[in-house]
């Protein structure tokens, strides 16, 4: 199977063409191609034999958006991407005062089976290669006619699952020559896997890591979050410690409030008890809170807006930075824990 030239960074772009006997120049304009999502076929600055023998070994190979959506309610944009194997994932374009975010999918399928979330509902299929991470941004761009400036790897997969191609992809849109989006506007999220945090913590970089973390009880995490058997709460926030101090980067932890579940003034009091224990008063962390989006599979219930602000300030009488999430995309199903495999459901 031909390989996706999306892959490369701009060395890697050079080292080709120079295989080829092509100059090293050729190996800059190939990379400027592909970083616009231009297939090889159309790269006019090339001959036509060359692009034959370009296209011999490799091409550029985005998603394809098989359905689009756009919320009436706030422009949110929800993209079905089909790759080249016919994998099917999903991508969210959210736009801000700041700029435009896009939240991306680092697996077909999830395998965590966090209780909740629809992107588990059909296990894990497959890893996403580097170039398909990178593809959903280009994809969007290119369709929307838009920069986007900001990345959350939020969406269809665990990213530390995939670590090697994550890593990948995050030093290819940090790339200056190519979308040169800089590390602290990239965001990867995991629900809790301790030993690729620590290992996280020794790459030098910039970026934001956000931790799922929905509740403070081990008992209480393990009803909804699997990977809590294999990792206790106490472990992974042992792991969030150590990788502040060794990075200096504060820490984002994701609340999802389940109606009934782990909305009480109870488990609002745990919360700030364990983050303190481990975060004290001089490391910066800060939980957002997220009203569940219900699946419909899950049977699961968002509690009411009372309890939801209850919660909140609870919190900050406990001395925790805590913002409720605003929802984007509701019309859509765009929102946490909704993107999915299928196109049979919105």
């Amino acid at each position: 199977m031909a390989f996706d030239i999306l892959n490369f960074s701009p060395s890697d772009a050079e080292a080709f063409m120079t295989e080829l006997g092509e100059p090293a120049y050729r190996g800059k304009q190939l990379y400027e191609w592909a970083q616009k999502g231009v297939p090889v076929k159309d790269m006019t600055t090339f001959s036509k034999s060359l692009r034959e023998r370009i296209a011999e070994r490799g091409d550029v190979f985005l998603p394809q958006a098989r359905r689009k959506l756009v919320s009436a309610v706030d422009g949110t944009v929800k993209y079905l991407f089909e790759l080249r194997d016919g994998q099917l994932i999903e991508s969210v374009v959210m736009k801000y005062e700041h700029g435009s975010t896009i939240c991306i999918s680092s697996q077909a399928g999830c395998r965590m089976g966090c209780r909740f979330c629809a992107s588990t509902l059909g296990g894990l299929i497959r890893n996403l290669e580097p170039s398909e991470m990178l593809g959903q941004i280009i994809a969007a761009q290119n369709d929307l006619g838009i920069r986007i400036s900001n990345v959350v790897m939020m969406g269809i997969g665990e990213p530390l699952d995939n670590y090697d191609n994550t890593l990948r992809f995050i030093m290819l849109a940090n790339e200056k020559d190519g979308l040169n989006i800089g590390q602290r506007h990239i965001s990867v999220s995991t629900c809790g896997l301790a030993d690729r945090i620590r290992r996280l913590a020794d790459e030098n970089l910039q970026i934001t890591l956000s931790i799922s973390l929905h509740s403070a009880d081990n008992e209480a995490r393990k009803k909804i979050m699997p990977i809590t058997n294999r990792y206790s709460v106490d472990e992974l926030l042992a792991a969030c410690r150590d990788y502040f101090k060794k990075t200096g980067r504060r820490i984002s932890f994701e609340y999802t409030l389940i109606g009934g579940e782990n909305d009480s003034e109870a488990h609002a009091q745990a919360l700030a008890s364990k983050l303190h224990d481990y975060f004290g008063k001089n490391m910066p962390f800060h939980v957002n809170l997220i009203p569940l989006n219900e699946v419909k599979e899950r049977g699961f219930h968002r509690g009411s807006r009372e309890s939801v602000d209850a919660f909140k300030k609870l919190l900050g009488r406990l001395g925790v930075n805590a913002t409720v999430r605003r929802r984007l995309g509701p019309d859509i199903n765009a929102s946490c824990g909704q993107l999915r495999l299928n196109e049979t459901v919105n």
